[in-house]
Parts: structure tokens; sequence; C-alpha cells
């Protein structure tokens, strides 16, 4: 498997869970009878919250995979890179999908996005200045 391959693989499995948040945005929205905004349905507000902190946080985390797969950086980089943003999505959808309020998977979840993000950045500006 190359970079390019890795970067695609997580690119497609980031891309079916953005997909499945979406669908459980349908979801509740049907249930609720809600066609736009939330209608002041918790469930639904969560459900469009999850989704919407994905929508925020994975096309960053994907770009920055796809350029350090371009920028040759080694392939464990771009798997490490890879399998915790995936992880950290999950991880984020499933505790802000069971709880508003602080729970483990929202808070690693965050975290390890927020890791994710900052070490891939800095692997890029290091491979571009060095």
């Amino acid at each position: 498997m190359t970079a390019i391959n890795a970067f695609a693989l997580y690119t497609g499995i980031n891309g079916l869970l953005l997909m499945a948040l979406a669908f459980n945005v349908v979801r509740h929205r049907q249930r609720a009878k809600v066609g736009f905004g939330t209608g002041g349905d918790e469930a639904l507000e969560r459900a469009c919250r999850v989704h919407g902190n994905a929508i925020e946080y994975v096309p960053v985390g994907l770009i920055i995979i796809g350029a350090l797969a371009l920028s040759s950086a080694p392939i464990l980089v771009v798997h490490g890179i890879g399998i915790t943003l995936t992880l950290s999505r999950v991880l984020h959808a499933w505790g802000l999908s069971t709880s508003s309020g602080t729970s483990f998977g929202r808070a690693v979840g965050t975290l390890l996005t927020w890791v994710t993000l900052i070490v891939g950045s800095g692997f890029l500006i290091w491979t571009a200045i060095s």
C-alpha cells in the first residue's frame, strides 16, 4: 500500500462516517417531523451537532493526510494520522450522541482530533522547511 492508497482508504472510511451521521440527522428529522432547524427537539439538535462537528474537523484532517501523502511522508505517519483521525471522530460521535454533556467519548475524541491536527500540521511544516 502506498501513502496515496492510505489517504484514499481514510478518505473513504471518513466519507462513510459522514454519510452515516447525515442519515442519522434525516432519521431524527423524520421522527420529529422537522424539515428545517431542530424544532426544539433535543435528540435532533444533538444529531445535527454530531454531524456538524464531524463536518468541521474531518475535511481539514483529510487535507492534512492528503498533503502528507503527496509530500512523501512515511506511510506509517499517514496511517498514524489516518487511524487517529478516524478513531477520534468515531469516539466523538458516539460520546456526543449519547450525552449532550461531558462524556468519555466526547472528551477523548476531541483531544485526539486536536492532537491529530496539530501533529499532522507540524509534520507538514517540518517537511516543507527541511
